[in-house]
């Protein structure tokens, strides 16, 4: 399911896509109620579809949530709104993975 700005998820409204892959789609969210954006996490419709995955997934949820961790992502809620599960968690600001790589391999290759 492909998010765009204004559609809402709960109280949540998309901002902006910020990346996908094989376990769902990630959007900046703005959370009106506390004055914050949050990352949103949108499970594929095969993973929610899916009752053990699904509940696997909540599992690892409220376990993330019960860490308190600088490295650790926190985790706000798990939810779903119109056959859409999701999980909204804290939004951190910087470059993605695939940035960190190529820097990371540009370096390896500078020590040669």
């Amino acid at each position: 399911m492909r998010l765009q700005p204004g559609d809402r998820l709960g109280p949540h409204e998309i901002v902006s896509a910020v990346g996908a892959g094989g376990m769902g789609e990630v959007y900046r969210a703005r959370d009106p109620r506390l004055g914050r954006d949050v990352a949103i996490k949108v499970l594929p419709s095969a993973v929610a579809a899916d009752v053990d995955r699904l509940h696997r997934f909540e599992q690892e949820a409220r376990a993330a949530a019960a860490l308190n961790h600088p490295n650790i992502l926190a985790v706000y809620d798990v939810g779903a709104d119109a056959n859409t599960t999701f999980i909204v968690s804290e939004l951190l600001e910087g470059r993605d993975a695939s940035g960190a790589d190529e820097e990371r391999s540009r370096c390896s290759s500078q020590g040669d």
